[in-house]
Order: structure tokens, then C-alpha cells, then sequence
């Protein structure tokens, strides 16, 4: 399949790109991480598609258990797909360094989305048809993700998706699966805080209109926002691969609004950010969790300071569970992890723990382990799955404040 990457390596690092030839799912290696996504090797040639929820595993009953991961790799957003595998990467080399799942490795076959959904949907069909993988992990993107469950629910594969917030995500079918809170929320969350925390009376939006992210959290926003009492004094729009926002900032200047509402990502809101100051707004901008990468302030810089944003977890909460786990994580990639690591780190714990009760590994069997998950002591929060298989966690608004994200408050469902 066109741009697709796949292959094999033992250790991958934040930044990983060695490579070694890809080996069959029957021989993974010690790690368990039977392939990564750089480099350009096929991986092996395509076998017939399995049955719909009659995944096979490699090796029988015996041999190591197969799960699919799609993430960006390369692209716009590539930090997010090095996150996401980093996370996905040390919670499954976790699970078979105490023993696999009902006695067998976990290995996973890694596709590089490039951040485009059609390059996500034919990941998540080679996944199924050729890898037969018995889940899939991922997307990040909700644009992305949504292209992939038409796949994975048509097979009758359960996905679990790290951090697409867009609540038409999980409204493609019963398969489909997220561990952290949706745009409802999340657009609520900053709707509240720019209310009742900033005092704020008059705030403008802009947005990207072809992301479904964006999109979706800039209407909750803007109902809610409205709802409580607050003013949204225009909205401008832009489109993912834009340069140039000076346009729309200075008409949103015009209007003379308290702060600007930015759900995009990181990598366009350092730049708005930078453009904002440029053609004399001045006002704070506030966000979502799009905003969470380190490239953020190397894009933004300065022009981001005092700029809000709501994501799924600080690594500043004092949290046992998640002050173990950034010490796990650090000394293996040497970096803090950003919150699509830590949500990917928490979805292949509860598609480890799913296998383990589930009576065994079919998909509709599987689909209702995951379906099961109760108060999940998850790194980004504990973690309920509600009946529209949502998780029902609380959320965390940061500061841009010296270069870097700080804590400001906790807000619960």
C-alpha cells in the first residue's frame, strides 16, 4: 500500500530509527515490539482476510498474540506518533516482562498514518486483512481515527484510541474504543475556566476547518461559552498546511476581544501565536490538549506566554501511579512524557488487562472485556468506559509560564 512504512526493530528510542529486517509475528523479539514504522521494507506479502471477529493469532494458541498500532509518524504531527509508540512501546514490554497475556508474548505491528486518514484507513485494513492483528491501538488525530474505525468496526476488531477526543469517533460502532475524555468536555472545561477563572467577557475563535478536532471543540466551546454568560465576538477559520494567519488576526483584532480560543495543534498555534503578536493582538490564547508538545514554545516562544490550555494530565500531580511511571518512562527515552504518551501508555494497559479476562481473544469477546473497564487506575487519571465506550475522567488546565507548561487547576466530569 501506497507511503505505508513497516519494520522491525529491538529498542526504539524517542527519536528511533534503526532498522532491522521485519521477522515474522511466530519469532518476535525479546521486547515484544514486532515492528516499527521507519525506514521503507514491505512488510510480508498480503494473506487472505480473515473472517470478521475471527482474528487469528500468530502460533495458534501458543505463539505471541498480535495487536496493530497506527500512528504519525512522519508528517506535521509526527511527535505525536513518536509519543504514542513510545507509550504503547513500555506498556507492552511491561506486560511480557511479567509474564504476556495467558502465558504468550504481545507483539505489534506498527503503521505509519503520516497524519492523513486515508493513509489510516489502509493501515487499519492491512492490519486486519494481512497482519491479523486481534486490536488496534491508535489514532492520535480524530480526523485520522475516524478513518481507521469504519475499518476496524467493519472487521469486528476492537480499537482503542489514545487521545481523538472528537465524539464522532466512538459513534462508528460498538468495536471502537478511547481512554480519554471527548471535546464536550474538554470544550467545556475551557468555556468554565475562561469564565469563572479569567473573568473573561469577550473572546474570539479560530479554527482549523478541516480538522474534526478543531471543529468539534470550537463549537462546545463557543455554546458553552455563550451558555455562561460570555460573548463569542466573531470567528475566523484557517486550513491545516496554512502559513500566513495574519489575515484572520487582524480582523479577529478588530474586534477587540479578551483572549482568542485556538483548537488546533501545536504545530499551528506556535505559529498564530508568534503572527498574533506580530500584527499587534496582544490578548492571551487558550486551547486544547492539540497544543501538548515540547514544539509548541520552540514554535511559539515567547508569544505564547500566558496562554491556557486544557490536556489530560500534569506531570507535576503528586499521583504515585503517575509519578512511577514518568520515572519508568524518563529513564528509557529521556524525556518527559507528553500527554499522548502517557494516554498510550494507558490504552495498551487496558487492552492487556481486557485479554487477560477475556475468555479468549475474538473480537467480540475482546470487545466486551474492553467494554468492561471500571475505575482503571490509569497514569492520565482513572479511567470508567461509559456506554458510548468514553471514558469518564476529569481534566487538567496548564499556563504557559517561563517556556513551559504549569499547573493550574483540576476540573472532574
Amino acid at each position: 500500500m501506497r507511503h505505508l512504512l513497516l519494520l522491525a526493530t529491538l529498542a526504539l528510542s524517542l527519536a528511533g530509527c534503526e532498522k532491522k529486517s521485519a521477522p515474522t509475528p511466530t519469532e518476535p523479539p525479546p521486547s515484544g515490539q514486532a515492528t516499527a514504522p521507519q525506514g521503507s521494507q514491505e512488510g510480508t506479502p498480503a494473506q487472505a482476510p480473515a473472517q470478521p471477529g475471527a482474528q487469528v493469532q500468530a502460533g495458534g494458541d501458543s505463539g505471541p498474540i498480535v495487536v496493530g498500532e497506527v500512528g504519525s509518524l512522519t508528517g506535521s504531527e509526527a511527535t505525536f506518533g513518536v509519543s504514542a509508540r513510545n507509550g504503547i512501546e513500555l506498556a507492552l514490554d511491561e506486560a511480557n516482562a511479567a509474564g504476556g497475556v495467558k502465558g504468550r508474548k504481545v507483539v505489534v505491528r506498527v503503521y505509519d498514518s503520516q497524519g492523513r486518514p486515508e493513509e489510516g484507513a489502509q493501515a487499519a485494513t492491512r492490519l486486519i486483512t494481512q497482519d491479523k492483528v486481534v486490536a488496534i491501538l491508535g489514532e492520535a488525530a480524530s480526523s485520522v481515527s475516524m478513518a481507521m474505525a469504519e475499518k476496524a468496526q467493519a472487521g469486528k476488531v476492537p480499537m482503542i484510541t489514545p487521545t481523538s477526543t472528537s465524539a464522532e469517533v466512538t459513534k462508528k460502532g460498538d468495536y471502537i474504543f478511547r481512554v480519554c475524555f471527548i471535546d464536550e468536555f474538554q470544550g467545556l472545561v475551557m468555556a468554565k475556566f475562561a469564565r469563572e477563572n479569567l473573568k473573561l467577557s469577550r473572546v474570539a475563535v479560530l479554527t482549523d476547518n478541516k480538522s474534526a478536532f478543531s471543529m468539534g471543540l470550537a463549537n462546545v466551546f463557543t455554546a458553552k461559552f455563550q451558555e455562561f454568560g460570555g460573548q463569542v465576538v466573531g470567528t475566523e477559520s484557517y486550513s491545516k498546511g496554512d502559513t500566513d494567519f495574519r489575515a484572520q488576526l487582524t480582523a479577529i483584532k478588530q474586534l477587540k476581544p479578551e483572549a482568542m480560543f485556538v483548537p488546533g495543534y501545536y504545530t499551528d498555534v506556535g505559529i498564530i501565536a508568534r503572527q498574533a503578536r506580530e500584527v499587534g493582538l496582544k490578548v492571551p490564547l487558550l486551547g486544547g490538549d492539540g497544543w501538548d508538545s515540547d514544539k509548541l514554545f520552540e514554535l511559539g516562544g515567547s508569544a505564547l506566554e500566558g496562554s491556557y490550555f486544557s490536556n489530560h494530565y500534569s506531570p507535576g500531580n503528586p499521583d504515585p501511579v503517575l509519578q512511577s511511571f514518568l520515572a519508568r518512562y524518563k529513564a528509557r527515552y529521556e524525556s518527559v512524557p507528553d500527554s499522548v504518551a502517557a494516554l498510550s501508555y494507558d490504552a495498551g494497559r487496558v487492552l492487556v488487562e481486557a485479554m487477560k479476562r477475556a475468555p479468549d481473544l475474538s473480537g467480540p469477546s475482546l470487545r466486551d472485556a474492553i467494554a468492561a473497564t471500571k475505575d482503571f487506575p490509569g497514569v492520565a487519571g482513572r479511567i470508567t468506559l461509559d456506554a458510548n465506550r468514553d471514558a469518564v475522567k476529569e481534566a487538567v488546565v496548564l499556563k504557559v509560564s517561563g517556556g513551559k507548561a504549569e499547573f493550574v487547576t483540576t476540573v472532574k466530569p
